[in-house]
């Protein structure tokens, strides 16, 4: 489905606030525009379908706000979500459009998610998987785990206790900051660099570290000068820069969809990783 969907390219706050004015659908008129789209592939049904629900995927995305990624990019990945499911739902279903949605925007955001934030390197697995986006809500509802909460999130969540505690420590890690002095009283937060024993190598070994992180640098850097201008300029905003660009404000850059910077922005990161093997 292509669709051209006209919505502000401003702040993220102006783009909220677009599509909470944009009507909702009644059930009769939800029913005759997948009607028109089934039937005669009609996009301009398509895309009211569609921009009728975007209130709707802005309200998943902010669920996801705890795993460090912009927001404006959760949205853009739920809005395909959304697409995917306008163009597969069927009235004969027995439900609106909203239920059916809201597993296809999920899984944009999931994929998403698993493709850019750091810990999800150890989520490859379906229980891992399962783990990774229940056990951030669990803790919260049930603070630190101790061994008898651990058999019930690993109960409740059909996977191993083992897998539990990995998972528990591995996004304890990912939270655990090596900054600040010594805690004044009991109630503050001792730094893990104040006690965790210094195991790091040999000089030999810190210099053998060096030259390969020198190395990978400059791989990098090869890599990147393959790539042409618009794409090397892609991934240095998105990745590289200290300030990065949201893809809403990538597109109001190169005047495009923020759908087609994150396909050209796929298609680089597939470049890149091609080019760092030959380097």
């Amino acid at each position: 489905m292509n669709l051209q969907i006209a919505v502000p390219v401003g702040s993220l706050e102006s783009y909220i606030h677009a599509v909470n004015v944009i009507p909702m659908l009644s059930k009769e008129r939800e029913q005759e525009l997948v009607t028109r789209l089934r039937t005669n592939e009609d996009l301009e049904a398509a895309r009211e379908l569609v921009l009728s629900h975007l209130r709707f995927v802005v309200k998943v995305a902010r669920g996801y706000n705890g795993y460090g990624l912009p927001q404006a990019d959760l949205i853009q990945e739920g809005n395909i979500g959304l697409m995917k499911a306008v163009k597969r739902f069927d009235p004969a279903f027995g439900v609106r459009l909203v239920s059916f949605a809201v597993h296809w925007i999920r899984a944009e955001i999931h994929e998403y998610i698993l493709r850019n934030w750091r810990i999800v390197k150890v989520a490859t697995t379906k229980a891992q998987r399962k783990l990774f986006f229940n056990l951030r809500s669990a803790k919260q509802r049930l603070g630190w785990l101790n061994r008898e909460e651990i058999d019930s999130v690993a109960k409740d969540l059909g996977v191993q206790p083992s897998d539990v505690i990995e998972m528990e420590k591995r996004m304890a890690s990912h939270d655990a900051s090596f900054d600040g002095t010594a805690a004044d009283d009991e109630d503050d937060v001792v730094s893990p660099a104040l006690y965790i024993e210094d195991q790091r190598n040999g000089p030999e070994q810190q210099m053998e570290m060096s030259q390969n992180e020198t190395g990978d640098h400059e791989n990098l850097k090869q890599a990147l000068e393959s790539l042409d201008d618009r794409s090397q300029m892609i991934i240095r905003k998105r990745w590289l820069d200290n300030d990065k660009l949201t893809l809403q404000e990538l597109a109001g850059q190169f005047n495009v969809s923020a759908e087609r910077i994150r396909q050209l922005e796929v298609n680089a990161m597939k470049s890149l990783k091609q080019a760092m093997l030959l380097v």
